[in-house]
């Protein structure tokens, strides 16, 4: 009788409901100016009253010149001394709500982990970022696309602060707080939040998820899909002995009161298992692409230096699409993409009030700042946020590139952190431009690589940029040899800069590091230690303007080109 209910009744209810948040949303992205100015007059007239809006004056400003004078661009250190108060309970300091559902974590460009506030007010935003986005893939899968979803999500409550107030990822809050018609769409219960270590997670996900057809797996970074999907096949026979039997195996470290609530889930599937065991007896492997012929399409970040994973999902996923997420971050979200295949999306006018510096102007004591019906088609611009929630004219330090318009709004897809950039000779080499080149090297080549990553080195003589790879992921040194300098030539026709320095020997050519095998995995390990956050949210750098790298890795060898040879000859 419930399950009736929450299909036939509830679910149609849900349904419209999102519909006319869509609707709304696409009547807001004719109107962006007129939006954007309503947007950002709301937030100083609700925040008026914080000790944030009295110490800045937020009774003088009426105008947009008054609220740039008024209001610096700004960083998250210039929050931390409000943020100090609201972790200790003081709420108005910064924000107007009277309550704080938790602060959302996140490791940022920093060591230090940001603490941000989500208030209703953040929650909304939220929510209405999501439900336009999953509106669209209904527009063209239909409301079937959500009949089992699989989405990875980690724990709202790492910690709390001296007043109580839990600290984690806003992931495991909405999962929480899922109604009864959301809920049985996803494969994961709120409860599976709780379990720290990604093996027992995966392995869990796996469990549930075999029991059903699935029709989307989605997560933030492409790299947990791409793990996700070696560890099914690793783990193949102990998941099916445990689909046979209906239990959870206990050899992973998932919380005893995790495996008491999800018990009553766990299914005895013996014709399920009979069908994976004639997958594995004809390919060999078990793989979502063969696991799941429900599967309609997979969700993850397809910009900036995560693209290199795609390149695997062929090999585990088939010929899926993909649909990007959107530009979101725990400060909040910017895009919500509204087509596959493209990290390219609408600028979310209808939650934030958004600013844009040209890329060149980012450095400038006085930098020209724009709004979003000022942006132009094919430029670069950092963007700035003023939120609902505190944050005014943050600079997250994400350079976006616009790429057409959706009706009178932008269109802007990510390309890396302003702090992802190298310049040993005036070269201005960007995070961006090296996955570009290291992309096209190996597609040109048959390659795939573990990970890898671009950062300057000396010699006696020379600057140049070492491409630091594993060992194991060539056939031998020549291999090696040959993709540096793919890349390297990519990178000449990508940067003119970095061609004009090359050119006049400023910069050597890309010398091979050879790593010991494993090594960017424990790397990835310790640096996410360090800086915090969790493993759906973390990314790997593919480009390191320090040159002590090489002094945190194992190196087996580093293979210096023939044309560097000849150079000092």
């Amino acid at each position: 009788m419930i399950r009736w209910l929450l299909r036939k009744i509830l679910k149609p209810l849900a349904v419209l409901d999102a519909r006319r948040k869509l609707a709304a949303f696409e009547e807001a992205t004719k109107h962006p100016r007129e939006l954007q100015e309503a947007i950002r007059q709301r937030i100083i007239a609700k925040q008026r009253d914080t000790q944030f809006g009295r110490e800045h004056r937020f009774d003088e400003i009426r105008t947009l010149a008054d609220f740039r004078r008024n209001l610096p661009i700004s960083r998250y250190e210039d929050y931390e001394p409000y943020i100090r108060l609201l972790r200790a309970g003081r709420l108005d300091a910064l924000v107007s709500d009277r309550r704080i559902y938790m602060f959302a974590m996140t490791s940022g460009t920093t060591a230090q982990r940001k603490y941000i506030p989500v208030t209703p007010a953040y929650l909304a935003d939220y929510r209405r970022g999501w439900t336009v986005w999953g509106m669209k893939l209904v527009e063209q899968y239909g409301t079937q696309v959500f009949n089992g979803i699989l989405q990875f999500i980690s724990d709202h409550e790492e910690f709390r602060t001296e007043a109580g107030i839990p600290c984690g990822s806003v992931t495991g809050l909405t999962a929480q707080m899922q109604k009864a018609v959301v809920r049985w769409m996803y494969v994961m219960p709120a409860v599976t939040a709780k379990i720290k270590d990604s093996h027992a997670k995966y392995y869990t996900a796996l469990r549930l998820a075999l029991q059903r057809d699935i029709r989307l797996i989605t997560a933030a970074n492409p790299s947990t899909l791409v793990n996700f999907a070696r560890f099914m096949d690793q783990e193949k026979e102990r998941l099916l002995r445990d689909l046979h039997d209906g239990t959870l195996s206990r050899d992973f470290d998932i919380p005893i009161f995790v495996r008491e609530a999800i018990r009553p889930k766990l299914k005895k599937l013996p014709e399920r298992t009979r069908e994976l065991e004639t997958v594995i007896r004809t390919t060999g492997t078990l793989y979502p692409k063969d696991a799941w012929k429900t599967l309609l399409l997979l969700g993850n970040w397809m910009g900036g230096n995560v693209k290199a994973y795609l390149r695997h999902y062929p090999r585990y996923y088939g010929d899926l699409p993909v649909r990007d997420p959107g530009l979101i971050a725990s400060e909040g979200r910017m895009s919500i993409p509204i087509e596959n295949g493209t990290a390219s999306g609408v600028l979310d006018v209808a939650s934030h009030f958004f600013e844009f510096i040209p890329k060149d102007e980012i450095d400038s004591p006085s930098p020209t700042v724009l709004l979003a019906h000022e942006l132009r088609d094919g430029e670069e611009y950092f963007i700035l946020l003023t939120t609902s929630y505190g944050l005014y004219r943050y600079n997250i330090y994400d350079l976006v590139r616009v790429t057409g318009f959706h009706n009178e709004t932008p269109l802007i897809e990510f390309l890396n952190k302003g702090s992802s950039f190298s310049n040993l000779t005036g070269e201005k080499l960007s995070e961006f431009q090296v996955v570009q080149a290291v992309q096209e090297a190996l597609a040109e080549m048959h390659l795939t690589l573990t990970a890898y990553c671009l950062a300057p080195g000396w010699d006696e003589e020379d600057a140049y940029y070492g491409l630091f790879v594993e060992q194991t992921d060539f056939a031998g040194p020549d291999q090696a040899l040959a993709l540096a300098e793919a890349v390297d030539r990519h990178l000449r026709r990508l940067n003119i800069e970095y061609d004009a320095k090359r050119e006049s020997r400023r910069l050597g050519p890309i010398r091979p590091v050879l790593l010991t095998p494993g090594a960017w995995g424990i790397w990835d390990k310790q640096r996410l230690a360090r800086t915090g956050g969790t493993p759906e949210q973390y990314k790997h750098p593919c480009l390191i303007s320090d040159p002590a790298l090489r002094q945190q890795l194992p190196i087996e060898r580093e293979l210096i080109p023939e044309d560097a040879v000849h150079a000092r000859c």
